[in-house]
């Protein structure tokens, strides 16, 4: 019989991977204690690094870079059309 994948929280996944930001103890200790697979931890952590410049940017910077992803679709839509 099939094993059920386990899903995580949003608040799960942000604890185990502020523990591993910390460097308090290793990503493989941390692993072991809640019971999910190093690499896991590791991916965690580095979606967390990735996410930080975005709390700290403004408003305008994000209607920038939306604008600018809207204009880049935009155009390779006019790309397949001719």
């Amino acid at each position: 019989m099939a094993k059920q994948r386990r899903r995580f929280t949003a608040e799960f996944k942000s604890k185990v991977a502020l523990e591993a930001l910390r460097g308090e103890q290793s990503i493989q200790e941390i692993a072991r204690r809640y019971e999910v697979h190093p690499n896991q931890v590791s991916t965690w952590k580095r979606q967390a690094l990735d996410g930080l410049g975005d709390i700290f940017s403004t408003g305008r910077e994000r209607e920038q870079q939306d604008q600018s992803q809207q204009i880049a679709d935009l155009h390779a839509k006019i790309g397949e059309l001719t």
